[in-house]
């Protein structure tokens, strides 16, 4: 009998967005459906995060955004995800991210990325496919 390996996720908000409280309830909620969670708090820089998620050797990263610098930092978060190896971990997250920006990220690369309001049950369970699929 194999014990299957947590599932790790790091929740991070970046740059100076200082609204947390949807980082948090995610994050506990995440650790409610089973994972393990390392929620990195406030004002990450792009580099901390992936580091972070190298050091933690995590399945996703999930980031935390409504200052409106999504375009900014999810490019940046996954181009430097590249270049450090990690592609087989998830990019998601949300935030208040217009669909027209929402298109492009996911032509780049990133997952999905939820709206304010998104049960956090959905949530888990779209990491829990994703992870499993790339597992098998």
């Amino acid at each position: 009998m194999s014990i299957s390996k947590p599932i790790r996720v790091l929740v991070a908000k970046v740059g100076l967005d200082g609204h947390d409280r949807g980082a948090k309830i995610i994050a506990t909620a995440l650790r409610d459906a089973g994972m393990e969670v390392i929620y990195t708090g406030l004002r990450q820089s792009p580099e901390m995060v992936v580091q972070a998620a190298l050091q933690e050797d995590v399945d996703a990263i999930g980031i935390s955004i409504l200052s409106g610098a999504h375009m900014t930092v999810f490019p940046k978060v996954y181009k430097l995800m590249q270049e450090k190896g990690l592609q087989n971990v998830l990019l998601t997250g949300g935030g208040i991210i217009p669909e027209q920006d929402n298109i492009v990220l996911r032509e780049m690369g990133v997952g999905t990325l939820f709206a304010p309001g998104t049960n956090t049950i959905d949530i888990a369970q779209y990491i829990r496919d994703w992870v499993e699929e790339r597992r098998k």
